[in-house]
């Protein structure tokens, strides 16, 4: 029979191997968990999609806003800086029942959209969400819009509702501001109530430098102005709102009746 001495140095050698015998294994899941690694892609916005790289699928708000998808994300740099047009109101009217929100668009029914609220970065993919769950949308009722803290981001969302085909209609009491109202512009068909509000002013950059302060020859004016003429103004037309609502200073508003807005635009 083993001492006791004996029987304590077997079992001490015996625990010994045995937690030389488990450090490996347990060493190998550390790393095996730890080096396990999922890359993902986001493609911006409340409802952007999640996508590897390689998985070749189709990110669908890319495929609705087109070439112009990602320009959003390069900010002030794409538009010589201009970032911001934006006139606050007191309040926000009432959307009433909504069917669904995306952002400043509230789903009415099947061929209606209301929107109230300011444009950011993200609003373009919101935008193309909607569409996305709502094809038979035709037509934008712009109640109350602010306009735009980003200002790539809202010419890309005009574009986009250019294409869609919507119709833009500023109802009974209504009021767009600022860059609000190139959206507005953007409509296949475009109309206001008789007293429709319409706020102008300059574009301000992110250090405050408004249009004004650009020479005559720099791209951001002619981003401006290629964008009215595509919106079916003529280019003595273009100019002329372009200079109009420039000389209002960024941190004041000129308002404007439907009747104003119609010297420039077509009104359906």
């Amino acid at each position: 029979m083993l001492s006791a001495a004996a029987l304590a140095r077997t079992l001490i050698v015996a625990l010994l191997a045995g937690v030389l015998a488990f450090a490996p294994a347990r060493a190998q899941q550390v790393i095996t968990t730890t080096t396990v690694t999922w890359t993902y892609t986001v493609s911006g916005g409340d409802e952007g999609d999640v996508f590897g790289d390689d998985e070749g699928f189709i990110d669908e708000d890319e495929a609705l806003l087109g070439d112009d998808a990602m320009a959003a994300d390069a900010g002030a740099d794409d538009f010589g800086g201009a970032t911001r047009r934006y006139a606050p109101h007191a309040d926000l009217a009432t959307l009433g029942r909504a069917k669904a929100q995306y952002g400043p668009f509230s789903v009415i029914d099947g061929t209606t959209v209301r929107m109230a609220g300011d444009v950011d970065g993200a609003t373009p993919r919101q935008f193309a969400a909607m569409m996305a769950a709502h094809p038979t949308l035709k037509r934008i009722e712009m109640v109350d819009c602010p306009g735009s803290l980003d200002e790539a981001a809202n010419l890309i969302l005009a574009r986009a509702i250019r294409r869609a085909g919507m119709e833009t209609i500023v109802p009974r009491g209504g009021s767009v501001r600022s860059g609000a109202v190139e959206l507005w512009m953007a409509g296949v068909r475009r109309s206001a109530a008789p007293d429709a509000e319409f706020g102008v002013h300059s574009w301000a950059d992110e250090y405050g430098r408004e249009a004004r302060d650009y020479p005559e020859s720099d791209p951001v004016h002619a981003e401006y102005l290629s964008y009215y003429r595509e919106m079916g103004l003529d280019d003595t037309k273009a100019r002329a709102f372009y200079t109009m609502t420039n000389a209002t200073p960024f941190d004041d508003v000129t308002y404007l009746t439907r009747d104003d807005m119609a010297r420039y635009v077509t009104l359906n």
